[in-house]
């Protein structure tokens, strides 16, 4: 193994590199050595970027974190657009990809990375609170245009459908759920909540979603 590459953007490299360990080998096979070696760098250049291998992971799911954010903008703005129940499997199909259910494990296997989690405020379960949030802020834009009832319990709906949707992903990296199921799941949780002309435009596949008032 050569013991000076130089690499270009070390962080992305070696959160990449990290991700296709966890899903090769899975948690417990995620080590420093084992992150640098899968990105073909010197041994220490992980610890030159952070102060120790939890501090590295603790930065991997802040990253996640990150792109999790984007993604509420995006979704919050598909408001109005297409049917409720196909943006929301989208989203969640979307939201727990391989390497964000492997993420999920990782936490739980790893005490110090979840206390370092928390010293950044991360508390709860990190990438599900911010799905949970995602999915809310999608749910309450719909509500106000009129394509969820003006009662539908928001902090009930979201993290329901985030807590379904892992577990359809949880341990199914081989094979995961057909978005036939995920639409099935999401129209099922949803179902009191929209509106019927939404429901009805829904299951005749009209994807305009208009209310008929």
């Amino acid at each position: 193994m050569p013991s000076g590459v130089h690499i270009h953007n070390v962080r992305g490299q070696l959160f990449e590199a990290a991700e296709r360990v966890l899903l090769r080998d899975g948690p417990d096979a995620l080590t420093s050595r084992a992150v640098t070696e899968e990105a073909n760098c010197a041994k220490g250049v992980l610890h030159r970027h952070f102060t120790d291998f939890d501090a590295f992971l603790a930065e991997l799911v802040l990253d996640r974190v990150r792109g999790i954010e984007d993604r509420t903008t995006t979704l919050r703005a598909a408001a109005g657009t297409g049917t409720v129940v196909d943006n929301l499997a989208d989203a969640l199909q979307d939201l727990f990809g391989t390497v964000t259910v492997a993420i999920v494990a990782l936490i739980t296997f790893r005490d110090g990375l979840r206390a370092r989690l928390r010293e950044v405020g991360l508390t709860g379960i990190p990438l599900a609170v911010q799905g949970t949030a995602m999915v809310a802020a999608y749910l309450t834009a719909e509500r106000e245009l009129g394509r969820l009832a003006g009662d539908a319990d928001i902090d009930t709906l979201a993290p329901a459908l985030v807590g379904a949707g892992h577990l359809l992903f949880a341990d199914r990296a081989s094979a995961p759920p057909q978005t036939a199921a995920i639409r099935k799941m999401v129209a099922t949780v949803t179902a009191g909540a929209l509106r019927r002309s939404t429901s009805l435009s829904q299951d005749t596949g009209d994807s305009t979603g208009s209310r008929q008032d």
